[in-house]
């Protein structure tokens, strides 16, 4: 994992573009498009899409696509609205496929 201001983070793979770092890594066991997704409490050097309400696993949520700010990379999503009560702690957190970050060092 690289280092970041002393922080170790994670970067777009892509273009190695500092998006997230290790001390907002809250969870790394979602379930993406490609594989396992990361989920981060803050993610830097992005965009935020549209967004849309959407059917995940755990149920209806308004996201927003998350791209890289440097090379356009779709990285994973935003969660914006969770419907279910249960699920309202995922709000405002990111989801980043481990496929479209750089490997750990």
């Amino acid at each position: 994992m690289a280092q970041f201001g002393g922080n170790p983070f994670f970067s777009c793979r892509n273009c190695q573009n500092p998006l997230a770092l290790r001390d907002d890594l809250i969870s790394k066991k979602f379930l993406t498009k490609s594989g396992t997704g990361y989920m981060f409490s803050h993610a830097m050097n992005i965009i935020v899409g549209q967004k849309e309400d959407k059917q995940l696993i755990t149920g209806v949520f308004s996201i927003a696509d998350i791209f890289c700010g440097n090379c356009g990379e779709v990285l994973g999503w935003k969660y914006v609205r969770a419907y279910e009560i249960s699920q309202k702690f995922k709000e405002g957190k990111f989801i980043i496929e481990r496929a479209k970050i750089a490997k750990e060092y």
